[in-house]
């Protein structure tokens, strides 16, 4: 069984292009270096928050998938926690059951 994490990450709306591409370099820089792969990178693009968090009424969402220990995540959303330009994440946690291959399914029929 695979574990796949998807962290959902909320950047402050007045943040140029340059600087969010660097936030996300970092972040993906760090989860790779602490083991993670097949990291999938989405940026959602500026949307209007469901309320207002910290004065901001709209926010830049960016989606992470990828695999690997769960240990990365702790640092991670540490990072995140410390610094301003981030108002909100999440991780949540997947199970991915392995596919059967063709023969099992045979066997099994």
């Amino acid at each position: 069984m695979q574990t796949v994490y998807e962290t959902m990450y909320i950047l402050r709306p007045d943040l140029g292009d340059e600087q969010v591409e660097q936030i996300v370099s970092k972040y993906e820089t760090q989860i790779r270096e602490g083991g993670a792969f097949d990291i999938e990178i989405q940026n959602r693009g500026k949307r209007r928050l469901a309320y207002e968090i910290g004065k901001h009424r709209d926010g830049i969402y960016i989606q992470m998938n990828y695999q690997g220990p769960g240990a990365v995540i702790a640092p991670m959303e540490r990072a995140m926690r410390l610094t301003e330009d981030v108002i909100r994440y999440m991780t949540i946690k997947q199970e991915i059951k392995e596919e059967k291959s063709e023969s099992e399914e045979a066997v099994t029929a």
